[in-house]
């Protein structure tokens, strides 16, 4: 029989259609993701999504807690083990422009205080798009592969590394600790022919090379990897019992030398304009590779200037990425619609007819806020030539580099007779309160707070998610249903569940997709997460303007919960001691030192806070490794002007040495490093009997 059209449903037909679609297509994830096993064509899988969508589209409120909208690809498979990686694996910042690359090479040579003609050399090598892994040697022999997960944590692949001919089982005349850091990738002509053999035996065919590998890398049977053509090339290293060379272009041939594959294209550069000219270079090659690359990286080339130069929190400031231009593509806009974060913030979202953009099926893309619909920025200059977004347009989408495509351009010829201008809501579409925009904010947010189901499950989801509690079991589809059904409300709940439930496992087990074995699992992660690293945990709460960077901050400078809870409750009222201590915090300012008291001075907020700490046993701050540093522990004000080394140096140098550097002198200041032209806070500190040393002292001091 035909299927009904979507504006014909009533509300209950909808209900029963939107069941059982989730069903489907949840069988035919698990069937292609977890068990390697397609059940269905993606001709069928395409139109069963396109229907759901529609109908969600159609009918908001029906919209499930599983809906297959919201899922990409399967559950992830059990039976990889964690591994806690010893030297974390970092991302690295992009760039997208030669300005970029030459600002990066200014930015570095500010950090060094080198002179725009002092020699300083880079490598720059092709970005493989691959998926990222590290690989550990002991006295010679791989013991362990690990994939990079969120940095600081990957998912134990061994058994099937060892499936990869590039990579070596044993080394002969390697450091006794040895892990090598490497691409993982899949070439074109590999890539095919794996399609091909996919598609005779009627087989799910992969939609890219990067797919393929990642997928094939992450098989549970280390067998089916072992038929999957994947590559691998060594770029980098983690932990060394001894170093590989004093140069990143010498370290690179050493891993040659002891057997690994190493990119051929990787060349030194004598300073910014060899690196843009080795880009070019490359980009002209691309397309007959043979493997997928979409940029290429720099990084210093000597190991001491990487050390000096040292790492932001997430990326380290002597290496970049420099993309290759963002791929675009011309599709309709179907419908915009608005959802709300765990912050009450109302963010438009473009649906899409599906397109492909770089290799990849986008149907949603960002719209940012109601200005950029509208076709200004924040301060009412147009953008876009003033051109606004409406349902029905004709819209350039783009992705560089980003994880979520954005919609950059709007195509007037192909504009309905009947598209009228988008009206941004102006009451929330969860819970009806007002939606207000503050002087200066470039987003209306939600005014309910607690009230409001959707920021109530968007915190709970960013409590559990990867940067944060990261408890294995518990993702956004289970937080989503937990609160439905009134088992969790707030954070301290999920520790609570085993026993409101008793054992839990007969509630759980009567759910579908649980059984006693995956219950237990989720409450034994819950379990393994009460124990939590003080970053984490201030990271979770989910503050506003406090990202991970800024909760890895404030732990450092406190080093307990007990510390941070005092210093930021007594901070509460703005002024004084606290307040200024806060504020004295390099990098934190007025609006995120606001933000965060504010938080613990809610009445509402603090409890819920309480209640779970509760329950938890917080990790003190991990300190540098400082045994016999004069300085750890110790507050550093650098007031003036340092000769010898720059500003930037000193404060990376200090902290490396377990020193805390703060941005203005209190009595709580330990030692002042004054140079020519200090002025007020060299004063400061001789009139409250510091200690006041000059740049020599202080070198003289830390044994530099």
């Amino acid at each position: 029989m035909a299927e009904k059209s979507v504006n014909s449903l009533s509300e209950d037909e909808a209900r029963a259609e939107l069941a059982e679609l989730a069903q489907k297509i949840g069988a035919a994830n698990k069937a292609y993701h977890t068990e390697d096993a397609p059940e269905i064509s993606d001709a069928e899988y395409d139109r069963l999504k396109r229907r759901n969508a529609a109908i969600e589209a159609q009918f908001p409120a029906l919209k499930r807690a599983d809906s297959p909208s919201e899922q990409v690809g399967g559950a992830p498979a059990e039976g990889f083990a964690k591994v806690r990686h010893r030297v974390r694996m970092l991302s690295l910042a992009n760039a997208f422009d030669d300005d970029d690359i030459l600002e990066f090479d200014a930015s570095i040579r500010r950090f060094l205080g080198l002179t725009a003609e002092a020699p300083l050399a880079y490598t720059a090598e092709p970005k493989i798009d691959g998926l990222s892994l590290s690989l550990r040697y002991e006295d010679g022999v791989l013991t362990q592969a690990a994939t990079r997960g969120d940095g600081a944590e990957g998912e134990n692949v061994t058994a099937n590394a060892r499936t990869i001919h590039d990579i070596p089982e044993t080394l002969k005349g390697a450091p006794r600790i040895l892990e090598v850091r490497g691409e993982v990738y899949m070439s074109h002509e590999d890539f095919a022919a794996l399609n091909e053999r996919q598609a005779a035996r009627g087989a799910k065919t992969f939609a890219n090379p990067r797919n393929a590998a990642a997928g094939s890398l992450r098989q549970l049977d280390s067998t089916i990897t072992r038929d999957r053509p994947l590559r691998f090339f060594a770029y980098s290293w983690g932990e060394l019992s001894e170093p590989l060379a004093d140069t990143q272009m010498a370290a690179i041939e050493r891993l040659n030398t002891l057997g690994f594959q190493t990119n051929p294209l990787t060349v030194r550069c004598e300073g910014p304009q060899e690196m843009l000219a080795h880009y070019a270079r490359i980009e002209e090659q691309r397309a007959t590779l043979g493997y997928d690359i979409d940029g290429v990286v720099y990084k210093v080339d000597a190991l001491e200037l990487q050390r000096r130069l040292g790492f932001r929190s997430t990326t380290p400031r002597w290496a970049i990425a420099h993309k290759f231009p963002a791929e675009l593509a011309w599709t309709r806009l179907e419908s915009i619609d608005i959802q709300v974060g765990r912050t009450g913030a109302l963010s438009p979202v473009a649906r899409l007819t599906p397109v492909t953009v770089g290799g990849v099926v986008v149907s949603n893309a960002t719209l940012h806020n109601e200005d950029y619909i509208a076709g200004r920025d924040s301060n009412g200059n147009p953008i876009r030539d003033g051109k606004d977004i409406r349902v029905g347009d004709w819209v350039q989408v783009y992705r560089a580099g980003d994880v979520i495509p954005k919609v950059a351009d709007v195509d007037l010829s192909k504009r309905p007779d009947d598209a009228q201008p988008y009206d941004f809501p102006t009451t929330c579409p969860e819970c009806g309160s007002d939606a207000i925009r503050e002087e200066g904010d470039a987003v209306r947010r939600c005014t309910g707070g607690l009230i409001c189901p959707a920021q109530a499950v968007e915190k709970l989801k960013h409590f559990v998610s990867r940067a944060a509690f990261d408890i294995e079991g518990l993702g956004a589809k289970q937080v989503e249903q937990f609160y439905r059904d009134g088992w969790i409300r707030e954070p301290a709940d999920i520790f609570t569940l085993r026993d409101r439930f008793g054992q839990g496992l007969q509630q759980l087990r009567n759910r579908e997709g649980w059984g006693e074995k995956s219950a237990e699992n989720l409450f034994a992660a819950i379990d393994e997460r009460r124990r939590i690293p003080l970053g984490r945990l201030i990271f979770a709460l989910g503050i506003r303007h406090v990202g991970e960077n800024a909760s890895n901050l404030f732990a450092r400078s406190y080093g307990t919960w007990e510390a941070f809870e005092e210093a930021v409750t007594a901070a509460g009222a703005q002024e004084g001691a606290a307040w200024d201590n806060l504020l004295a915090i390099d990098g934190v300012g007025t609006v995120m030192a606001q933000s965060l008291v504010s938080a613990f001075a809610q009445e509402a907020e603090r409890a819920s806070i309480d209640r779970l700490v509760h329950y938890l046993d917080v990790q003190p701050a991990e300190r540098p490794q400082t045994d016999g540093s004069p300085v750890a522990g110790k507050t550093v004000v650098f007031t003036g002007t340092l000769e010898r080394m720059t500003r930037a140096e000193a404060k990376a140098r200090a902290e490396a040495l377990g020193a805390k550097v703060s941005g203005s002198v209190s009595a709580k200041t330990d030692i002042v490093v004054a140079g020519p032209g200090a002025g007020s806070k060299e004063k400061k500190a001789r009139e409250l009997g510091l200690e006041v040393l000059d740049e020599d002292a202080w070198l003289a001091l830390i044994g530099a």
